[in-house]
């Protein structure tokens, strides 16, 4: 489609969008960094020192309440082996050999020391050569000789001797407490063999968790009570054996591994010393699950520290995001207004230029019209003119005239294209505005093969505005819709009207099937004097005065189009326009 005229809104130039993008994305980035720098920086190293913190202090607390079991522990089993020596020592100091040696008096003994205590497998009064002279117990053992065993010699030795566990001739795992009295010059010893399961009982059901164990081993590693998890009594350990300490000694080890065929795994493990006997109190447990509570805690609060670091980036993206675009919309709002405002400064000096120039064009042609009509004149009343010189010069007169009128029509578009007479506005029904101008010009599209087709929108209201202006606006997109169907066998054109109640403004739209217009004739066909017509058949003024008129009367147009498709011209008027408005503002003032 064949068109004339330049658009409302500039393309800004390439480099110019490019350099805006890259300020917008600087604008973005120092916004976020701004952000994290004030807010996830300073929260993420609190949360951090915090953690750590916490960390410390609560894997300080649950190793002192490590070490609290292990004291408690040991202090019950020192105590139990205590109470026991203690019994042992005040019968020894309290009976003589000679009452003590008789079984009915031993038996007695054996039975009140059951009924306090409860955990004395046998009893036995041994001479200083290692024989019974009396013995209360379920085996058979007054004619065995203690005086090669290793508890006899300590025994006679210290006085006082708690033994490790050993076999013995009863071939089970046990152990004794002796204390020997020197009575007339010689020593006898009073022994009794502590109850294993009683005695294994305490410390073997301790349980600290699931994975806890509390075992004891002796001075040279071997188990006095099997380990709930692995390992029996009186086997090996295969922990490294630890010399003699005070207090009580937390480390962490390296459990399992390639030679036990297990999982390799920490755990946490507290060392005591008996006193006597130098037994070693041992407790174990899994690392993962002693610190277990303090595990949970630490990645709750690492899991709510990093969510809230996500959402303070998510939200600062989103925030900034929002920024940006505001920015870049106010910008954009800025750049309409400044080329408005540089739009309306041309288009004020172009309308005092073509009113200059219509004028002054106006003066000399009139004079041309006046010599012409005097020589038309001359012609006629010449008799002697050959008839052929004649006729030629009434041609030639014609076109003049045919000329002439071509400037006027030229200068009388200059001067309505630079008029700003205020428009009379008056109530229009524009469907039914519509139809007259397309009756009007259905004669000239039905002889280029062209169709009118309408789309009136009924529920269309009145509008305020001016007819005569709406007139030329209808007429000239008309005229240039048939002229865009030059060449082509058949056409239509198509008017639509919508409503727009919510915003009180209407809508026409003006469809061809014309040739349609390149792409890069769309930026100018609102120009003054921009057209694409032949020479002779179009000035470039008639979109540039219906854009003029539309602004005037408060709306907007709009074009798309496409090669070989055809072009969309789009009005938008308000019901009232802004003049109106004033002047009914300015009507009730008066009043």
């Amino acid at each position: 489609m064949r068109q004339s005229g330049t658009v409302d809104q500039r393309a800004t130039p390439k480099s110019e969008e490019a350099m805006r993008k890259e300020y917008y994305g600087r604008l973005h980035r120092k916004f976020i960094l701004i952000t994290l720098v004030c807010s996830l920086v300073p929260l993420l190293l609190v949360g951090w020192a915090i953690n750590i913190h916490y960390t410390r202090f609560a894997k300080a607390r649950l190793t002192s309440s490590f070490e609290n079991q292990v004291e408690y522990h040991r202090k019950i089993i020192e105590l139990f082996l205590k109470e026991r020596s203690s019994k042992l020592h005040l019968i020894a100091q309290t009976h003589s050999e000679e009452y003590l040696g008789q079984m009915t008096n031993l038996a007695h003994v054996f039975e009140v020391m059951n009924q306090e205590a409860g955990s004395i497998m046998d009893l036995g009064v041994i001479n200083e050569q290692g024989m019974h002279l009396a013995y209360v117990g379920p085996y058979d053992l007054m004619d065995k000789n203690y005086s090669e065993a290793l508890w006899f010699k300590k025994v006679m030795e210290r006085g006082l001797y708690i033994s490790d566990m050993f076999t013995g001739f009863r071939k089970v795992p046990h152990f004794i407490i002796a204390i020997t009295r020197q009575e007339d010059g010689k020593k006898w010893i009073l022994r009794a063999t502590v109850d294993t399961e009683v005695f294994r009982s305490l410390v073997e059901n301790v349980r600290i968790g699931k994975t806890g164990e509390v075992y004891l081993v002796n001075a040279e590693g071997y188990y006095q009570t099997s380990p709930r998890i692995s390992g029996k009594i009186m086997e090996k350990s295969p922990l490294p054996l630890e010399t003699y300490h005070e207090g009580i000694r937390v480390q962490t080890i390296e459990a399992g591994g390639k030679e036990s065929h297990e999982r390799p795994r920490k755990e946490i493990m507290a060392t005591a010393w008996l006193k006597e006997p130098r037994w070693m109190l041992v407790v174990k447990q899994d690392y993962s699950e002693a610190f277990d509570e303090v595990n949970y805690a630490n990645y709750a609060t690492l899991i709510f520290l990093h969510l809230s670091a996500l959402t303070i980036l998510i939200v600062s993206v989103l925030v900034t995001r929002h920024l940006i675009s505001v920015i870049r919309k106010r910008d954009e709002e800025a750049d309409q207004l400044n080329q408005q405002l540089l739009e309306a400064g041309k288009m004020a000096s172009l309308g005092e230029l073509s009113a200059g120039v219509a004028h002054e064009i106006n003066n000399p042609l009139a004079i041309v019209l006046t010599e012409r009509q005097i020589l038309l004149d001359l012609a006629e009343w010449t008799p002697r003119l050959d008839d052929n010189f004649k006729k030629e010069l009434v041609n030639s007169l014609a076109q003049i005239d045919a000329q002439v009128n071509r400037c006027k029509r030229i200068t009388h578009n200059l001067l309505r294209f630079s008029r700003r007479t205020r428009s009379v506005i008056e109530t229009v029904d524009l469907n039914g505005f519509l139809s007259e101008v397309v009756e009007l010009m259905e004669r000239e599209a039905r002889s280029g093969g062209i169709k009118f087709m309408t789309s009136f929108d009924q529920n269309l209201k009145p509008v305020l505005s001016d007819p005569s202006q709406l007139q030329q606006v209808f007429l000239n997109l008309i005229t240039n819709a048939i002229d865009a169907h030059d060449g082509k066998p058949y056409g239509t054109i198509h008017i639509k009207t919508e409503a727009d109640d919510v915003n009180e403004r209407v809508k026409v739209t003006v469809a061809d099937t014309g040739a349609g217009i390149p792409k890069e004739n769309l930026k100018k066909i609102f120009d003054p004097f921009f057209t694409t017509k032949p020479v002779g058949k179009g000035t470039g003024l008639g979109l540039a005065i219906c854009y003029s008129i539309i602004q005037r009367l408060g709306g907007a147009i709009s074009v798309k189009s496409e090669v070989g498709q055809g072009t969309e011209f789009t009005i938008v008027l308000p019901r009232i326009p802004p003049q109106a408005v004033q002047e009914r503002v300015g009507a009730a003032e008066m009043s």
